[in-house]
């Protein structure tokens, strides 16, 4: 089910000036590699700190190290050398973009994905109390967006970033073999993974989610629906603890000094934790500690091999770069990377929008299925369409029996 990213072809020997090989754009300011750029090369998470140190050896003084890292940890990541520009963030007017006319296909549909979570809700329950017991998963599905004129990626991140609660970010990656055009991974993510700057080491990991509402009433409710939620305090609970678990060998102190607090973007409600430490090693590569924590459980599950063995098995469409991590590491090992979600991968005319729900005990699988069709909501928006365009066909009478009769 799943496919590993190609080997680079000679057109991918550097990306070509004109061309961004990748940009971070949040409320902390904004970080552009300026081509042309060099492709480290590529591998796995088990060859990443021998090919960063080979790489970091031969930079120069103004060079970084930017890209994606891929959900899998056995896929081959994307990532690029090359001089950068940091700048503050400075909101901008977002640009026209107006794709409407275009076609849009779900991978799954919302029923057969209620299907797939009613699946490993069975696996819990048949596994509860044993060794090694599926306690949680993260199951996505995908939105296919083609138009018939290019989208213009420039046009895109100028919306994306419109909303100064998120990180706007676009990497270039492979170019897929007999492709007419690049391919882009855009995104709007709301979720830091890992920033380091000297010692000091933060993390905010985003786990139960709400969609907001333009009513404030109804939001209102839906923000207090979600903090009084025990399957999502639950679920956030399991993200917190295994972050605190991998990041405390690296650390000298390491707490969470906030609690959990609600946090919010344009179109979702959060429940956060603010993690903070001093590192052991103020040189550790900000790269290798986003390597060490992906995929936490916010975008995998518990036990996280298990869960992504069944992801495998459970999703049509490979993920990807899609709940990876994406960010950029100076030559002292500072730098951020985010939880590559509420993304797309766009190639001309066509944008594949992805978006995941956690699953626990207690979950429903038609709940689940909504609130993935609310997650597309972002990029929809910023593509020009309806946000609720992914919420068509999850309250369709027939699906609702069709999950019902999977339990």
């Amino acid at each position: 089910m799943t496919h590993s990213p190609p080997a680079p072809s000679q057109a991918d020997a550097t990306v070509a000036t004109g061309r961004i090989p990748f940009r971070f754009d949040g409320a902390g300011g904004c970080v552009q590699g300026l081509g042309p750029a060099r492709p480290l090369p590529r591998g796995d998470a088990g060859t990443l700190a021998a090919r960063i140190a080979g790489a970091m050896a031969g930079a120069g003084p103004d060079e970084i190290i930017g890209g994606a890292l891929p959900f899998h940890r056995e896929a081959d990541d994307c990532l690029w050398q090359c001089r950068a520009r940091k700048s503050a963030h400075i909101a901008v007017t977002p640009r026209p973009l107006d794709l409407r006319g275009s076609s849009l296909r779900p991978e799954p549909e919302a029923p057969d994905y209620a299907l797939a979570v009613a699946r490993a809700l069975q696996i819990m329950a048949q596994e509860a109390g044993a060794d090694h017991a599926l306690e949680k998963i993260v199951l996505a599905r995908t939105l296919l967006v083609e138009s018939a004129a290019p989208i213009a990626i420039d046009a895109l991140m100028s919306r994306l970033g419109a909303d100064s609660s998120v990180t706007a970010f676009q990497v270039a990656l492979p170019q897929l073999p007999g492709a007419d055009h690049p391919r882009t991974l855009c995104g709007a993510t709301p979720e830091l993974l890992v920033e380091k700057t000297g010692a000091r080491v933060a993390s905010h990991p985003l786990a139960g989610s709400a969609r907001r509402s333009g009513d404030p009433r109804i939001d209102r409710q839906a923000a207090d629906g979600l903090e009084h939620s025990a399957k999502d305090q639950r679920e956030h609970a399991l993200v917190v603890e295994a972050i605190l678990d991998t990041l405390a060998p690296y650390c000298r102190q390491l707490g969470c000094p906030q609690g959990t607090r609600l946090t919010s973007t344009s179109s979702m409600w959060h429940l956060g934790t603010r993690i903070e430490g001093e590192l052991r090693d103020p040189a550790t590569p900000s790269v290798l500690l986003a390597s060490a924590l992906h995929p936490t459980p916010a975008v995998c599950g518990v036990p996280s091999h298990r869960a992504a063995g069944f992801i495998k098995v459970l999703e049509p469409v490979p993920r990807d770069f899609y709940a990876g991590a994406v960010g950029w590491c100076d030559n002292r090992g500072d730098g951020a990377w985010y939880v590559a979600i509420r993304c797309a991968e766009i190639s001309g005319g066509q944008a594949r929008l992805y978006a995941g729900a956690g699953i626990v005990p207690g979950s429903d699988p038609m709940a689940e299925a909504a609130e993935t069709g609310a997650k597309f909501g972002a990029l929809l928006a910023a593509l020009g369409l309806p946000a609720d365009a992914g919420l068509a066909k999850v309250a369709r009478p027939d699906s609702r029996r069709e999950c019902k009769e999977s339990h």
